[in-house]
């Protein structure tokens, strides 16, 4: 079994309204391709993963 560690922090401050607007829809429509391709369980698998899920926020904003 590999192992591995990763150091992934947290935004501290606010994401202006605007932008969490257009993060929340991006999410949507990110999140509806990948149900709709792959299925609901692919898509909390992915969630699980710490390194898909810091990709996915950093593809948001």
């Amino acid at each position: 079994m590999k192992r591995r560690m990763a150091q992934l922090p947290l935004h501290t401050g606010r994401a202006p309204a605007w932008l969490f607007r257009r993060m929340t829809r991006l999410a949507g429509a990110v999140t509806m391709a990948i149900v709709e391709e792959y299925g609901p369980a692919e898509m909390l698998r992915r969630l699980a993963d710490p390194w898909w899920f810091q990709a996915f926020g950093c593809v948001l904003g």
